[in-house]
């Protein structure tokens, strides 16, 4: 009986040790995943802030271009 709670014992430390060896994959996996992740959040993040920036720009514009179009219309 004692050699085969022995023999458990060890195929317990292997299971052990290859589910240890998948959950590292899995983690590394994760971890490389995040990272893509954060790397389009920060590109996406600059897009919008070029977007903002563009449409102030427009605005500016189209009020320059509103303001020119009124002032000649009425004088």
């Amino acid at each position: 009986m004692a050699k085969k709670k022995l023999d458990q014992a060890v195929g317990v430390g292997y299971r052990l040790s290859s589910h240890e060896k998948i959950c590292a994959e899995r983690m590394n996996n994760i971890l490389k995943s995040i990272e893509r992740l954060e790397k389009k959040v920060a590109d996406l993040s600059d897009n919008v802030s070029k977007g903002k920036g563009m449409i102030s720009v427009l605005v500016a514009l189209g009020t320059i271009a509103a303001a020119c179009i009124g002032y000649f219309n009425f004088k």
